[in-house]
């Protein structure tokens, strides 16, 4: 029997109907809106999408949005220039600096000159380090995202076997910290990891977020396995596909994200959610 889909659109747009709720009702007691900054540096085409979306999200969340928007030639200095203010602005709730940045601008400083507080993306070795000690705040948004979508399976991770293939600071380390958190036992798997294959095969629970296409094979799922595909990635016919065959899994697993429509959403309506939630911790 195929797996279940788990539908991050419809689960996404729950959530942010949700938060639309509350900011109405804060409205409603004389209260203003959440806003979010978003800062987009150059011109990479898939940054520029993202943005839209992230904006879009924010309409019908009923937060506000402020752009900024520079060339790729916005310097380093400028930008933390930027940050600054916007750390001192009290009309601002949420600051987001879309990356990748332009090869001359140092992402780990800029994001580290974000006031944690306003860190919606969670990306802050404050929050970072906060998740780290089962004490999280604003929470890195995919791994996040990817746990709201666990917990519409109904499935307790506690005492299971999860395994995290990639290891990036976005996605592997803190989606290993997300499972640490509800009890799971974790194995993160990266380049350097021996046999991959027989690790995902004991896993009740799989997250792959490695960026290569179709990497994660439907054998090496074990039956009934609650699979969350991270990845996206563009064919050469333009279709975008995850880093699982999805095809292949979907007869074995029990529970699985589609690339696109799964996790991709998620991230999105989780970064209103810490919008919301760092807006209501300056803003009681």
């Amino acid at each position: 029997m195929p797996a279940q889909l788990l539908d991050g659109k419809q689960i996404s747009e729950q959530q942010i109907q949700a938060i639309r709720s509350r900011v109405e009702q804060r409205l409603a007691e004389g209260r203003r809106a959440p806003a979010l900054a978003v800062v987009l540096i150059g011109d990479d085409p898939a940054s520029a999408v993202y943005v839209r979306n992230k904006k879009l999200a924010c309409e019908r969340a009923g937060i506000r949005s402020v752009s900024f928007e520079y060339p790729a030639s916005f310097s380093e200095a400028a930008l933390i220039e930027l940050v600054q203010q916007l750390n001192q602005d009290p009309e601002i709730d949420g600051i987001l600096v879309q990356l990748p940045l332009p090869d001359h601008i140092d992402p780990e400083l800029i994001i580290e000159t974000i006031n944690p507080h306003k860190d919606v993306d969670g990306f802050h070795p404050y929050n970072f380090g906060r998740l780290a000690l089962k004490m999280p705040l604003l929470r890195p948004c995919t791994p996040f995202g990817a746990m709201t979508l666990l917990q519409h399976t109904g499935v307790d991770p506690a005492g299971l076997d999860a395994v995290v293939i990639g290891a990036s600071n976005i996605v592997g380390r803190p989606m290993a910290l997300e499972l640490l958190m509800a009890r799971a036992t974790v194995t993160v798997c990266h380049s350097k990891t021996r046999q991959l294959a027989d690790k995902v095969r004991s896993a009740d629970i799989v997250v792959a977020g490695v960026g290569r296409p179709n990497f994660v094979q439907g054998d090496w799922i074990k039956p009934g396995a609650i699979v969350i595909d991270i990845g996206i990635n563009r064919l050469p016919n333009g279709r975008l596909c995850g880093d699982v065959d999805f095809e292949a899994a979907r007869q074995v697993a029990g529970w699985i994200t589609p690339v696109p429509g799964g996790a991709g959403p998620m991230t999105i309506s989780t970064l209103m959610h810490n919008t919301l939630e760092a807006h209501l911790a300056l803003y009681p």
